[in-house]
């Protein structure tokens, strides 16, 4: 490899580099959040601002595991970990949903105790801390949202701390409902409502962290479309078990097996090799290429290749 395209790749790599002091400062403003919101809840008598807050301590967890992950996953590759440590990033967003999920429920259920028993409120610890919570929760939006698209990991921090956004109006209107009409039912209403976005946001980030654990193929990559453009070429009479799969949200490898058309020199099969692997790379968006070529080969013309018994 020449020395520019080193220099291209490694710049590359920096351009899409997480931040992680902007994960630390989110994690820092939750904390603070967390502890005001926990001492305003019990002041005021308010289970939304408790959710709340444990809402934002759950947010306080999964940031720092974001920052973990990101500094653990810049490893390099080893004999052990041939992939490197790339996916603990996808394993911290697959703890972080599960959290969610886990307090959501148990917020919800807290909810419907207070629903039976209402208890006096006071409004006016609940607003001045929700708006607290409010401003705090933007700044902290406003620092990951330029790596939110660089990272599941920040990406699932980052809905975690808009959650939290949201959450903190709803807990504003709440209270001033509450400061001026008295209706005391209120404060369990709020708690759901910010339990189910919680619990559909967090499966969102689930779904896709199990996935790309199971390695699945990614949900835009048609496999079918792949084998039309690989046998156009003339040189290929035909491409099968193929393997798509994503190492990180970001990364996608592919595998498979080409049979060509006729008996070709190595040096030939290194050119067709190139534009083959030019030509996915630049219509696909695939990171990482394997292909085994095969000339005259008795294998099945399928392109998913699974073995039987």
């Amino acid at each position: 490899m020449s020395e520019k395209k080193r220099v291209r790749r490694r710049n590359s790599h920096q351009h899409h580099a997480v931040n992680e002091n902007n994960l630390l400062a989110a994690t820092f403003l939750n904390l603070v959040i967390t502890v005001v919101e926990i001492a305003g809840g019990l002041l005021s008598g308010s289970l939304a601002l408790l959710s709340d807050a444990l809402h934002n301590l759950s947010d306080t967890f999964a940031t720092f595991i974001a920052y973990l992950a990101t500094i653990i996953g810049r490893r390099e590759a080893n004999h052990k970990k041939t992939f490197g440590y790339k996916r603990m990033e996808i394993l911290a967003a697959l703890t972080n949903a599960v959290i969610l999920i886990v307090i959501s429920v148990f917020l919800m259920k807290e909810a419907w105790h207070r629903w039976q028993n209402p208890a006096p409120i006071n409004s006016m610890i609940m607003l001045v801390v929700g708006m607290i919570g409010l401003l705090a929760n933007l700044y902290a939006v406003l620092i990951l949202r330029k790596d939110a698209g660089k990272s599941i990991n920040v990406k699932a921090a980052y809905m975690h701390l808009i959650g939290d956004s949201l959450s903190s109006v709803v807990v504003i209107i709440g209270g001033a409902m509450i400061q001026i009409f008295k209706i005391y039912w209120i404060d369990p209403i709020i708690t759901v409502l910010i339990s189910i976005y919680i619990i559909r946001s967090g499966f969102v980030i689930l779904k896709n962290s199990v996935n790309i654990l199971m390695q699945s193929a990614p949900d835009h990559l048609d496999l079918s479309q792949i084998k039309l453009r690989v046998e156009q070429e003339p040189e290929v009479l035909n491409i099968h078990h193929i393997h798509a799969w994503m190492l990180t949200d970001q990364e996608v490898h592919l595998e498979a097996h080409l049979e060509l058309q006729s008996d070709l020199k190595l040096s030939q099969v290194k050119m067709i090799q190139e534009k083959i692997e030019r030509s996915l790379r630049r219509e696909f968006k695939i990171v990482h290429i394997t292909l085994q070529f095969e000339y005259n080969t008795n294998h099945a013309n399928s392109l998913i290749h699974t073995k039987t018994r």
